[in-house]
């Protein structure tokens, strides 16, 4: 629970306001998918045992979009020649009105009968576990200004459940919009950044509204005032988006979800808000400074952040059992490694005097999304410093205070010249949304998870993606194989550690093994060591082991699947099929087969007898990795320091100019440190 949402242990009774762009599309129709997933989250409040009422609208969106339906139909063709003139949202609201809903005005509220009488209607209905339902009725309403006083007037359903909130005395109110909160201007321009506590003393001034609702009568200006009166009267306030599926369980739940208004807010002792862009903006500012450093100069803040983990080791250590010394010599070996940056990999004299360079540069800014282990910041920090670019951090919720002392020692390591915020951490799973908005600030993502994190990152964002969602893993046994070997092998790919991405999940063995004394016993030292075997169509038979959920599956655990294949063909085809391209090995003697294999296999990673377990950036000298990629772009495999850099045409001349190309002509070219002719 977020510490400023800790209120919500104590609410009981909620008020709901669902406005007209929730429950509509922008065709006026109802969204089904969205009033179901809002019946849903009621309807599990309702049993958890919370008081639920609802304020909702949608009336003057649906009964505009039947009222428009009727014009057309009734209008000649001439009508239609003619200027067409929007439809007033009081002749809308009228037509759609439900006799679920109880429908009241401002004029109801200054009768005192009239309250006291709500209040112990409601009350009844809350005890019999019914959920009270009320609307404004706008199509009679006559007032046209919102309230600026206690009067208890209202104009809009907004203002309506803010009244009713402190009417009703309830415990927190929750106002749904079309976006996931107030921002500090139009939510569409770049620079808005999303509020999560509305201090009225902070943000009062600062904040540009956008246009009023597209479809209601109100909008985040009247979502805004109603909050800021029933929060300083006594009822806190969330507003946030009614577009998800979970966001009124997550703010029940005290997550920091949308914008909170609270009476004490302006006591709390808040952090400073930085905006997902400002951090990535930082970052990129200080990966420049970093890149204009010579290269020793580069060298020196790797080594001084080794130092830096090693002097802390035992503060380090408080917070997370990790091995300090292996972590900084993996940093010192990659400081000891060949510069990466502004490195010629191709030069060309295009005419005399005129030299074209193709070198090595840094991507930018780059956002990691990465698992709990709090060694994966060490390695992706280091490799971020070595290959010159900007680094946003976001790590797993159970190492968080790993993370954070380790991200202090590491930014306390840079020099100011560069400054700590090229490395940022981000410590809170609601401004992943926001960055991966920033298509023009970050350069790329690299997702280090599980399949689903890499899956909803992809659909998120415009920023290129890079790395695996899968590690369907493959050992083929060929009938050549050496079969002593082959078990060293499929053991060491299972067991050695089952739940990491290059681990074996699924085994392949030739027809021609079958019933071998051999595969046997292979498969009984698998069982033995605690592996559960499963069987495609034939090897469940063949073997007696239950049939597999699926090929294309995952298990992370003392797991596999085993099935038998024709030959070394029917091998390639089963892994194209089903595998993840992530990395596979063929056991065999038969080095015209291995060769088959290794050129046929399209995976980033195709081994020939060793363990799938060697994929890996340390186990293949790159110092460090950032992570595996199954992209057929830019980088594959283990992401080492190269992977982190994309390239530059530098060109030198002195006062060439094109001329219609009369002054090109081809001569001597080099590369690298070879120099050909053309």
């Amino acid at each position: 629970m977020d510490p400023s949402r800790s209120f919500i242990t104590d609410v009981k009774r909620i008020i709901i306001k669902v406005g007209t762009a929730v429950v509509t599309r922008a065709d006026g129709r109802l969204a089904l998918g969205r009033l179901g997933a809002l019946c849903e989250q009621v309807k599990e409040l309702n049993y958890s045992g919370f008081e639920v009422i609802l304020v909702t609208s949608g009336a003057v969106g649906v009964g505009r979009q039947r009222l428009r339906f009727r014009k057309l139909v009734n209008s000649s063709f001439a009508d239609l020649q003619k200027p067409q003139v929007e439809l007033d949202g009081k002749a809308c609201a009228a037509l759609d009105v439900t006799s679920s809903q109880l429908l009241v005005t401002d004029s109801d509220f200054k009768d005192p009968n009239f309250r006291m009488q709500l209040c112990q209607t409601v009350k009844s209905l809350l005890a019999l576990k019914v959920i009270p339902v009320f609307n404004e009725n706008d199509a009679i309403s006559t007032r046209r200004a919102p309230y600026e006083d206690s009067s208890g007037i209202f104009w809009d359903n907004d203002s309506l459940a803010a009244l009713l909130a402190l009417e009703l005395k309830a415990d927190l109110l929750v106002l749904l919009s079309d976006v996931e909160g107030l921002y500090s201007g139009p939510p569409g321009e770049p620079h808005s950044k999303l509020i999560h506590t509305y201090v009225k003393e902070r943000h009062h001034g600062e904040i540009t509204f956008g246009d009023k609702s597209r479809v209601g009568r109100g909008g985040m200006t009247a979502k805004v005032k109603a909050a800021v009166y029933a929060a300083y009267a006594g009822t806190p306030v969330v507003i946030t988006s009614g577009f998800t599926t979970d966001s009124i369980i997550k703010v029940v739940q005290g997550e920091r979800v949308g914008t909170l208004f609270h009476q004490d807010a302006s006591k709390w002792a808040l952090p400073k808000e930085v905006s997902a862009r400002c951090m990535a903006v930082s970052a990129r500012e200080c990966s420049r400074r970093l890149q204009s450093l010579s290269s020793e100069e580069r060298k020196k803040i790797l080594l001084d952040i080794a130092d830096a983990l090693e002097a802390n080791e035992k503060l380090i250590s408080i917070e997370n059992e990790a091995d300090i010394s292996c972590l900084a010599n993996s940093i010192r070996v990659l400081a000891d490694m060949e510069d990466p940056i502004c490195r010629v990999l191709k030069r060309t004299e295009l005419a005399d005097g005129l030299i074209l360079e193709k070198t090595s540069s840094p991507l930018g800014v780059l956002l990691i999304v990465f698992e709990s282990r709090p060694d994966a910041l060490v390695q992706i920090a280091s490799l971020a410093v070595r290959s010159g670019n900007g680094l946003l951090l976001k790590g797993g919720k159970e190492a968080m205070r790993s993370n954070a002392i380790l991200h202090k020692v590491i930014t306390g390591a840079i020099p100011d010249a560069v400054g700590e915020k090229l490395i940022g951490l981000v410590t809170s799973r609601d401004e992943i949304p926001d960055l991966l908005k920033l298509d023009d600030v970050i350069d790329l993502v690299i997702p280090r998870g599980s399949n689903k994190l890499v899956t909803q990152i992809k659909e998120s964002t415009k920023i290129p993606v890079l790395g695996h969602a899968d590690g369907i893993c493959h050992v083929y046994i060929d009938k050549s194989a050496d079969i002593e070997m082959a078990k060293r092998i499929v053991l060491d790919a299972k067991t050695d550690y089952p739940a990491a991405c290059n681990a074996m999940e699924t085994l392949l063995v030739h027809k021609d093994l079958l019933k071998t004394e051999g595969l046997n016993d292979l498969l009984t030292e698998l069982k033995s060591e605690g592996v559960a075997l499963y069987g495609g169509s034939i090897a469940s038979l063949e073997y007696g082991i239950p049939e597999a959920p699926s090929f294309h599956h995952e298990y992370n655990s003392m797991a596999c699947t085993i099935e038998v294949v024709d030959n070394i063909h029917g091998a390639i085809d089963h892994i194209h099929q089903y595998g993840s391209a992530h990395t596979d090995c063929i056991v065999a003697e038969d080095l015209a087969a291995a060769e088959i294999f290794l050129h046929q296999v399209d995976s980033a990673a195709v081994f020939h007898n060793a363990s799938t377990r060697f994929c890996d950036g340390a186990r293949f000298g790159l110092g460090a990795e950032v992570g595996i990629s199954t992209s057929r772009i830019h980088a594959r495999g283990p992401v080492g320091v190269e992977g982190l850099l994309t390239t530059r045409w530098i060109l030198r001349g002195n006062g060439q100019v094109v001329d219609g190309d009369k002054g090109a002509n081809e001569n001597l070219s080099f590369e690298g440190m070879g120099i050909w002719f053309t």
